[in-house]
């Protein structure tokens, strides 16, 4: 890493906007030991002293790869920060950070703001008290960072939707890493991984969570709350939707009747897996059928 600085900033259209999230900056800079900060020239928008902090209103993702210093935030008590740190900001949110003057940092950053990223905090994927994430050395996402440089630089045709877009795949991997990285019991993390390879095995059996925890030697209760805690759902609702999705697939792909079908799956009965389709899938085995074939031979009729 060298001593060039980089620092765009960017207007933007309303078809920008349009696509569900905009890039408002990108770049990159080496702060020395013994430096001032921030060296960069900002506008009046993002200029601040971190001796008093600042409000934007945009959202940015910080990544600090080398060196260390500190972050801290309306939501958020002041706390080290070190290299391999992403630090989140959010728009409205009072904070400050800095690298240490005898380290220095090296830093990386791009701001963004749309409905997409604010339909992701409001669903608690990310959080103002929970603003930073330890991700390690990642090159992949230095390089994503140095894509939205390479390709702002030339500012072609829909470069917009394309640094949008890869900003998404950072938050992504940043959501990913922090969620792994809270799950890192590895006895926990191979017993969910079995009982879903059982789980995807034995669609057809009916086979019951509490049966599955029998197998892997592990208590019931133990293992309903660690399944949900890795994936969201209870280990009933992860079966109930693959039933759901084979469902999906003997009705596309096959001329079983309902009730060939409802056997196959295990269902107590025809009107069972009736009921059970139509509350997944808003719509009757038979009328899902009928949908998917006349859309698949050009015919979108309901």
């Amino acid at each position: 890493m060298d001593s060039k600085i980089d620092i765009k900033y960017f207007s933007t259209s309303r078809t920008d906007e349009d696509w569900g999230l905009v890039v408002t900056t990108v770049g990159r800079q080496r702060i020395r030991p013994g430096c001032s900060y921030p060296q960069s020239l900002h506008p009046n928008t993002h200029a601040f002293k971190h001796s008093t902090g600042r409000i934007l209103d945009e959202y940015q993702l910080i990544y600090i790869t080398d060196g260390c210093g500190y972050f801290e935030s309306h939501s958020c008590r002041r706390r080290k920060v070190s290299a391999g740190t992403i630090l989140l900001l959010f728009p409205g949110e009072w904070h400050s950070y800095a690298p240490d003057s005898n380290t220095g940092w090296y830093e990386y950053w791009v701001g963004f703001r749309g409905e997409t990223i604010e339909r992701q905090v409001k669903a608690g994927y990310f959080t103002p008290q929970e603003p930073i994430f330890h991700i390690g050395s990642n090159h992949g996402i230095i390089g994503l960072y140095d894509d939205i440089i390479a390709h702002t630089a030339r500012e072609e045709t829909g470069f917009q939707q394309l640094v949008a877009s890869i900003v998404q795949m950072m938050l992504g991997t940043v959501y990913f890493r922090f969620r792994n990285s809270i799950n890192d019991d590895s006895f926990a993390r191979s017993v969910i991984q079995e009982s879903r390879n059982i789980m995807k095995q034995s669609i057809d059996t009916g086979i019951s969570p509490q049966e599955i925890a029998r197998r892997l030697s592990v208590g019931y209760s133990w293992f309903r709350k660690t399944f949900k805690k890795y994936t969201d759902v209870s280990p009933a609702q992860y079966m109930s939707h693959l039933r759901f999705l084979k469902a999906k697939e003997m009705l596309e792909s096959t001329d079983l009747t309902m009730a060939e079908i409802a056997f196959s799956l295990n269902f107590d009965s025809p009107s069972h897996f009736a009921s059970f389709f139509r509350k997944m899938a808003a719509a009757t085995p038979s009328q899902y059928r009928c949908r998917f074939r006349n859309s698949t031979n050009g015919n979108d009729t309901p």
